[in-house]
């Protein structure tokens, strides 16, 4: 699964990176966790607060955007969008 993450501060883009994870045993929902997780880490991006939203917005549009509500810790960015490529 590759997985791209942007971040975002008055809409201009601060950060761009992808990420290639394949756990082949791992359902789908297991592997897109693990590559948020690489991910956040090689962004350093503290991870995001899931909601109920992102699991609609990523099943319908393969993407989705987390606010910075969504984290305990301060971060240098409005929003944090991750979108699956291919």
């Amino acid at each position: 699964m590759k997985l791209e993450g942007k971040t975002f501060k008055m809409n201009v883009v601060l950060q761009i990176h992808v990420v290639d994870h394949t756990n082949e045993k791992a359902s789908f929902v297991k592997e897109l966790d693990e590559a948020l997780v690489q991910l956040c880490r090689e962004m350093n991006v503290p991870f995001p607060l899931w909601l109920s939203k992102n699991t609609r917005e990523f099943a319908q549009f393969h993407q989705t955007t987390f606010f910075e509500d969504q984290f305990s810790d301060k971060v240098p960015f409005d929003r944090f969008m991750i979108r699956m490529i291919g």
